[in-house]
């Protein structure tokens, strides 16, 4: 069979939604179009290993709890559970009216009924070697060696742990832990990744890699509102992969992308004003969203004292890398360089947005110029003198916030070089300790400080701990953390190893992050959440 006949029915069904959004008078206005400028690489759950993957993922996926928009925990496919006295055990039980997707992998082609079995088959199939999923780590020390996940009978699963670990319902939140049939990754093998079967609102429909993708409405999906009436609302969702920012930009004033996610810094001072808000030729045109976004971005500073590149270093001293710290002025730069979409990062690594997060608690840095010299001079270089140039590592699109700091720290005594690297070999570097200063960010997997604390965490590789950062306090704060079931103080325990590890400053946090959505003035029923995980059963779009 040639390639043009396998996918014919594919182009065809893409032909026709490609036709229907070429002009500004879109005749299918229950389809939701966005881009993703990077492009898709796979829409198996087991690979959904960042935001382009997730997106799609979500849409056609479920896993056992989710996160909702307080970050709270809630069901999904399983209605409740239980948890042993001991901690250990995780007993869930499950809906009855799920079923996956109407595909060929099933008799007749008409999609079974979800079993706890499904959720067992799954969760193994990341942990399998055979799977090699980037997400194997999720599990990593955590469950039970033996016999972590075991369907009880088809409407009850069990998880089993190997020491009590609070935030497992977090980690089962994750895209990684969306649930599949077996049957379609037998079916399909290598192919799964382009040919996703699963329980979620919406439904595979056709994906011309570098073209388009495009889903449309589940039918039999479990969720109702709360009025009755089925979700999802949306009759599909047609997502495109123009690589360029600017196509994207054009398309959405066209009125042919619904949203886009975050402003482009080549057209962020066209459509904001230095506050962060619309300008006013903007007004009543289009939409802004923002909401906190579980995101640190920061500088890396390797830590491990061992390392040959760090022997002959100033960043070895704690003083220097706190003269770091207290050296460039993070609101200016914030206001300036982001449009005010962000918060300047003046307290620890735990990001706003999360229940942890308490700047009274955690004292992180401030702009302090007079304190960056005074610790100069106490490390040895007073006004600088003979300390040697610090080589910063960042990546294209950071370019100018490195070339802001590297200023204000050199007028302050440290010089800092500016190298600006491609992102594949700043991984590479950081991921085998050869990037002494380095920028950085941390995008929450999970709403729970342990997902950024464990960055730190002495017994993690790299990643996470990129900084190889190393301090038997901190691992004993964070390990008393992990096994305290009282949540008051567990968050205290958090907030303690934050302020350790801050005052050690093998990182030297910029901002959180803010989730900016340019939204169309007829979507209703759509906006940002911290994870930025892209949200659309509620979604409508209105004529």
């Amino acid at each position: 069979m040639s390639r043009l006949t396998k996918y014919f029915p594919l182009y065809c069904a893409l032909s026709l939604c490609l036709a229907s959004c070429a002009g500004k008078n879109r005749s299918d206005k229950k389809v939701f179009h966005y881009n993703e400028q990077t492009g898709i690489s796979s829409l198996d759950p087991a690979f959904a290993k960042n935001q382009s993957i997730m997106w799609p993922v979500h849409q056609l996926y479920n896993t056992l709890v989710e996160v909702d928009g307080h970050l709270q925990i809630v069901p999904s496919l399983a209605k409740n559970w239980e948890i042993s006295e001991d901690r250990l055990i995780y007993t869930f039980h499950l809906r009855d009216d799920v079923f996956f997707h109407d595909d060929a992998c099933f008799p007749n082609g008409k999609g079974r009924k979800l079993r706890a079995a499904d959720i067992e088959y799954s969760l193994s199939r990341i942990m399998d070697k055979n799977t090699a999923s980037p997400g194997a780590w999720i599990f990593n020390r955590k469950v039970d060696s033996l016999q972590p996940f075991r369907a009880i009978n088809d409407s009850t699963f069990q998880l089993k742990l190997a020491k009590p670990y609070s935030p497992i319902l977090g980690i089962l939140s994750m895209q990684y832990c969306s649930v599949v049939p077996g049957e379609a990754v037998d079916k399909y093998g290598n192919d799964f990744r382009r040919h996703p079967v699963g329980t979620g609102p919406f439904q595979y429909v056709a994906w011309v890699e570098g073209q388009a993708l495009v889903l449309t409405k589940n039918k039999n999906y479990f969720e109702k509102d709360s009025a009755g009436n089925r979700l999802p609302y949306l009759e599909g969702i047609k997502i495109t992969f123009f690589d360029s920012k600017a196509t994207e930009f054009l398309l959405f004033r066209q009125n042919k992308l619904e949203f886009i996610n975050d402003i482009d810094p080549s057209f962020k001072d066209e459509v904001l004003t230095k506050r962060g808000v619309l300008k006013k030729d903007w007004e009543g045109k289009i939409k802004l969203h923002t909401s906190p976004y579980l995101n640190t971005e920061y500088l890396g500073i390797l830590f491990d004292s061992t390392n040959e590149i760090l022997k002959n270093s100033p960043l070895k001293s704690k003083k220097i890398r706190q003269a770091i710290n207290y050296g460039f002025d993070r609101r200016k730069m914030i206001l300036y360089l982001r449009n005010s979409l962000g918060t300047a990062a003046e307290s620890g690594f735990v990001p706003l947005g999360l229940p942890s997060f308490d700047a009274a608690a955690v004292k992180g840095y401030y702009y302090d110029p007079a304190m960056s010299r005074r610790l100069l001079a106490e490390a040895g270089f007073p006004d600088g003198k003979n300390l040697p140039v610090v080589k910063l590592l960042t990546v294209p699109i950071y370019a100018d916030m490195a070339n802001f700091i590297a200023k204000q720290l050199d007028e302050a005594g440290i010089p800092v070089q500016v190298d600006v690297v491609q992102k594949s070999l700043l991984l590479e570097m950081t991921s085998n300790s050869r990037a002494l200063f380095f920028r950085g960010s941390w995008i929450a997997d999970y709403p729970d400080a342990e997902n950024y604390l464990s960055v730190f965490y002495s017994k993690n590789p790299a990643p996470p701990n990129y900084t190889r950062y190393s301090n038997p306090r901190f691992d004993a704060l964070f390990e008393q953390a992990l096994s305290e079931e009282n949540d008051s103080l567990r968050l205290r325990f958090y907030q303690q190893a934050d302020q350790l590890m801050i005052s050690d400053a093998p990182v030297v946090p910029l901002w959180y992050d803010k989730a900016v959505h340019l939204v169309q003035t007829n979507v209703t029923g759509f906006f940002p959440n911290a994870l930025n995980l892209l949200e659309l059963r509620r979604t409508r779009i209105e004529k």
